[in-house]
């Protein structure tokens, strides 16, 4: 067994994904994933942040710890087709995972209390005649991730969920009926209902050393 090898059977043993979880396919619902470390204040190797610095979570770190233990990843994202950053974005995602299914984001109009107002938005604080807003891109996967787990159920033996969305207990409850097992990537709280689903749960937390790259802050 080489290094490479030796690393990746470490990395199985620590998340407890062995040979006999089968094929497994992972869903990424990156619109939730997305957002899973922006407060943190520690690095993966937990070592404090810089003031100017945040973390950001990597596409092909991403990707390379899904073939660690998955056979075909997922990646479900919005595009804004309006943005050539986020063009840009989506075309790169294609290059790490197996299949990225996405669609246009809608822009949701937010309009600010005063309460909201003070608070430090990463968003732009537009006005108009009704009062202080921010834009807030907006774009929903559940029912895409519904259908494709539902579609292509019988290749697979487990389901790998990367999402902390409650929305999605009918479907896991569904594929835990066919027999299948389900593996939860989730962070913060998730409803207790989800989590007692699941075969194994692994805290993003845990992975976070592997998945995320130290991005500046922008100005």
């Amino acid at each position: 067994m080489n290094l490479e090898e030796f690393q990746k059977d470490s990395i199985r043993k620590d998340l407890g994904i062995d040979e006999s979880w089968g094929r497994v396919f992972s869903f990424i619902d990156f619109g939730n994933v997305n957002f899973w470390f922006e407060k943190d204040i520690k690095d993966g190797n937990n070592k404090s942040l810089g003031n100017n610095q945040r973390l950001s979570i990597g596409l092909e770190g991403l990707s390379s710890l899904t073939k660690i233990f998955c056979v075909r990843s997922r990646f479900y994202f919005g595009m804004d087709i309006n943005n050539k950053k986020s063009i840009g974005f989506v075309d790169n995602s294609r290059k790490y995972f197996n299949n990225t299914i996405t669609k246009p984001v809608q822009i949701i109009r937010h309009y600010l209390n005063e309460e909201e107002i003070s608070r430090n938005y990463s968003l732009a604080i537009n006005n108009d005649n009704r009062g202080s807003y921010i834009n807030i891109p907006k774009c929903n996967f559940d029912v895409e991730i519904c259908v494709d787990a539902i579609r292509l159920i019988d290749n697979y033996d487990t389901f790998c969920l990367f999402s902390s969305d409650a929305d999605f207990v009918s479907l896991v409850n569904f594929i835990k009926g066919k027999g299948k097992k389900v593996i939860l990537v989730k962070s913060g709280f998730v409803q207790r209902n989800l989590i007692n689903l699941a075969d194994i749960v692994i805290s993003a937390q845990d992975i976070k050393k592997y998945i995320t790259i130290i991005k500046q802050k922008s100005s």
